[in-house]
């Protein structure tokens, strides 16, 4: 499993001939430097539906004819937008032509500001994506919360891929207790520098992680580590 950075949450993952985005916030992210019309993909994966990971779901989908897979409520606006969907929920898990999707909790919040419109976009979720042997668990957008020991007591996480940005989600320090909890040996931090809001020592979260026996991998947008 190759997982290539796209910056803030986004990650394109590719293995066993098969490549997915998730959380697709392409343009107006400065830290991804990757155009929509470069990603070639089977399919898309949204956590939730705010606009930093919603992004440019549609434009992708279109473009390579792919399905967005999305919590239910999210996957039917995009229905909307005439893409095909696989509407998913907290718990459900998939196997596609060459990967697996797992849907899990995340305790967060999840709309869709469009005009002067708010659209509830369903529950927001954690997934759990396994490629051949190997399996990337992007908590998506969430506070750290105790089900995260049952994640990772239930399933082999190769990679975590754990928000750190604070203000909106969990922060570094529980961060690296998350880390703890699902069992990852190597974590790629997410959700930070993006904006002032969330400006991160990702360095210093790494040494924590170290302290705990566990490898930081903080790439730079377009840099890829294989699992």
């Amino acid at each position: 499993m190759k997982i290539t950075y796209l910056g803030h949450s986004a990650l394109l993952v590719e293995g066993g001939g098969k490549s997915v985005i998730i959380d697709p916030f392409l343009t107006g992210n400065p830290n991804s430097g990757v155009k929509p019309a470069d990603i070639k993909v089977d399919a898309v994966l949204l956590t939730h539906a705010h606009g930093d990971h919603f992004g440019d779901c549609i434009g992708i989908a279109k473009a390579n004819d792919c399905p967005v897979v999305a919590p239910v409520e999210l996957a039917n606006y995009c229905m909307e937008h005439d893409v095909k969907t696989v509407g998913m929920n907290i718990g459900g898990s998939h196997q596609f032509d060459g990967f697996k999707v797992k849907y899990t909790l995340a305790f967060h919040s999840s709309s869709l500001t469009v005009g002067d419109r708010v659209i509830y976009g369903g529950e927001p979720a954690g997934i759990l994506l396994t490629m051949g042997d190997k399996t990337l668990y992007h908590a998506g957008d969430t506070a750290l919360f105790g089900d995260m020991k049952i994640i990772g007591e239930l399933n082999q996480i190769d990679l975590a891929a754990l928000p750190i940005g604070d203000f909106f989600t969990m922060g570094p320090d529980d961060a690296v207790i998350a880390a703890k909890w699902v069992q990852a040996p190597k974590v790629l931090p997410l959700h930070y520098n993006t904006f002032p809001a969330i400006e991160q020592d990702v360095e210093a979260f790494c040494d924590k992680l170290k302290e705990q026996g566990i490898e930081g991998i903080p790439l730079q947008n377009r840099e890829s580590v294989e699992i």
